[in-house]
């Protein structure tokens, strides 16, 4: 059997995306695993409505990702217009008071309070108090989460 140049040209083309895909593949985000995450380390990096700090996103053992972060949200400020998206989260109200936007009604909230955001209804939070809000938002996709 003779190998033509248009052969080997052909192969080198399979092969080159093949190896592509496995490293494609290899580099997937590693697993997170047992963590802690130490607020005085967190970055804290500025927005138009106040602050973020990030904390983790990626893949679990059983979670495709999770993402948590921290907002601190301005007095009289939103922080998005009304919104929806197929991931579920939870925000957790540390301090400040917000009103979120539930089932199409805003519901005022104080520290301690937790809004649970279903998939794909609208929602949104508003600080309509005095001092910044701060929330921990945590969020997460599985193979059941609706596809965007």
């Amino acid at each position: 059997m003779i190998i033509t140049r248009r052969d080997f040209a052909v192969g080198l083309v399979v092969m080159t995306a093949t190896l592509a895909a496995v490293a494609g593949v290899g580099a997937a985000s590693p697993l997170i695993g047992e963590s802690v995450y130490d607020w005085n380390k967190l970055t804290v990096v500025k927005t138009p409505v106040g602050e973020s700090r990030a904390v983790v996103k990626g893949p679990t053992a059983t979670l495709d990702e999770l993402e948590m972060h921290v907002t601190t949200l301005n007095p009289g400020l939103a922080s998005h217009p009304p919104h929806k998206h197929p991931n579920e989260e939870l925000v957790l109200l540390d301090t400040g008071t917000v009103e979120a936007l539930v089932n199409g009604e805003w519901k005022r909230l104080g520290p301690g309070s937790i809004i649970f955001n279903a998939s794909n209804v609208t929602h949104a939070l508003r600080n309509v108090g005095n001092t910044p809000a701060q929330y921990h938002v945590i969020n997460w996709r599985t193979d059941k989460t609706p596809k965007e």
